[in-house]
């Protein structure tokens, strides 16, 4: 499972990464030095403005991410033989 795992991360990352970048990108970044000035730590400064204004991009790449991971067959079939049960192959080998 390790062989998939890797597999699917390592052709799957850029659909979570560009628009997470693309997200962060547009943020106000004069917000969190207003943070810092007012004294706020770092860690709340992350949680309280740059995660919720990253979240749209969160939220489209785990859409990007997980509607075609969940149907993969290629992968498993090529890292995983035939051993490994994943639903994409379940599908394929049904339908």
């Amino acid at each position: 499972y390790k062989a998939i795992f890797i597999g699917i991360v390592y052709s799957y990352l850029p659909f979570m990464v560009l628009p997470l970048y693309s997200s962060l990108e547009k943020m106000d970044h004069s917000l969190i030095e207003a943070a810092k000035d007012l004294g706020c730590p770092p860690i709340s400064a992350f949680w309280k403005i740059t995660f919720p204004l990253s979240l749209p991009g969160v939220i489209a790449g785990c859409l990007l991410v997980f509607i075609p991971a969940v149907g993969e067959f290629v992968i498993p079939d090529l890292l995983g033989g035939s051993q490994t049960l994943m639903i994409g192959k379940t599908l394929w080998s049904e339908f």
